[in-house]
């Protein structure tokens, strides 16, 4: 299924961001009419947020986070391509991750 992608770190402070370590936002937009909006994070970003949680006492110094939508290795138009083509596959986005990410 064809679609289009709008990449936080693409237009956002582009070639600033650590895309290893870091989180963003995108938008998908599908020739259907369907927007998705997803926060996704780096597998190397949930350490770190945890951390982040431990020295501020947030989510009760990080024994908890509440997730991301989706999860990549990392924050390149490339993985995320892949990464939504496969989802796709799978089913409607709205089903195989959450009903929260439609936006449209």
């Amino acid at each position: 299924m064809d679609f289009k992608l709008w990449l936080e770190f693409e237009q956002i402070d582009p070639g600033n961001w650590d895309n290893q370590n870091e989180c963003c936002n995108i938008n998908i937009d599908l020739l259907n009419g369907k927007l998705y909006g997803l926060n996704v994070w780096t597998y190397k970003f949930l350490e770190t947020t945890i951390k982040l949680d431990q020295d501020s006492g947030e989510n009760l110094k990080g024994i908890y986070q509440i997730p991301p939508d989706l999860f990549v290795k990392e924050l390149t138009r490339e993985c995320i391509s892949k990464t939504i083509e496969d989802l796709l596959k799978k089913g409607e986005l709205e089903e195989v991750l959450n009903p929260t990410i439609i936006i449209g």
